[in-house]
Parts: C-alpha cells; sequence; structure tokens
C-alpha cells in the first residue's frame, strides 16, 4: 500500500486531469495504489466504453502522471 503523502499526490495530479475527461463526457473512479505504485482506475461515463480508452490511459492519463509522480508503476485500467 503506498504511504499517504504519495497517495494524495496522486490525487490530486488525477484531479487535475480530471477536466479533461469530463469535456468528454466521462471520468474516472480511483480505486488503489497497489505495491508496484501502480495506479488502478475506472473509467466511467462516455470513457467507460470508449475504444480509445486505452489510449487515453496509456498515452494520456499514465503519461501525465508519471511527469507529475515519477514514482508512478503505470496505469491501470479496471472493469
Amino acid at each position: 500500500m503506498a504511504d499517504a503523502t504519495f497517495e494524495a499526490r496522486v490525487k490530486e495530479a488525477l484531479e487535475n486531469f480530471r477536466p479533461g475527461l469530463q469535456a468528454d463526457g466521462g471520468d474516472m473512479e480511483f480505486l488503489n495504489i497497489d505495491e508496484n505504485n501502480n495506479v488502478h482506475l475506472r473509467l466511467i461515463g462516455a470513457c467507460g466504453n470508449c475504444e480509445m480508452a486505452t489510449m487515453t490511459i496509456k498515452m494520456g492519463l499514465e503519461r501525465y502522471l508519471k511527469e507529475v509522480v515519477p514514482e508512478v508503476g503505470e496505469v491501470i485500467q479496471e472493469a
């Protein structure tokens, strides 16, 4: 489990990214951070069933998170 400071930094970064998803009718739900610093999320709304969801996660959100919080391992989309 991630320490509280690391988790707070990740959640703050997610909040900064959220408006981009909401502009397209979607959103995300933070689930947890595992022992490898992987961030587990669920895309919801329009983003939840979009065929571009994987690209949004990997090329958008994961890239942004790693820039802001370099300790992040990867972003994993949960169903």
